[in-house]
């Protein structure tokens, strides 16, 4: 399941990367995809909103609908 994952974050890279910002992988553990937002989407106020509803809900749509994505703040 985690190439998946994976294939699926490359996947909307490009979106958040046209936004100055950009997330990489960090891992999976069991349904929790913890990632790590960078660039401009790293301070932004909205990023929360962006990985509940864009990256979570379409890592569900793509993988597993009982993902949960995860801000890896380390």
């Amino acid at each position: 399941m985690e190439e998946k994952v994976k294939e699926a974050i490359n996947a909307i890279r490009p979106a958040l990367q046209n936004d100055g910002g950009d997330i990489e992988f960090v891992r999976l553990d069991g349904k929790d995809v913890y990632v790590k937002l960078v660039g401009a989407c790293a301070g932004c106020p909205m990023s929360q909103l962006t990985l509940s509803n864009g990256v979570q809900r379409y890592l569900r749509e793509a993988v597993d609908k009982d993902l949960t994505v995860i801000n890896a703040t380390f």
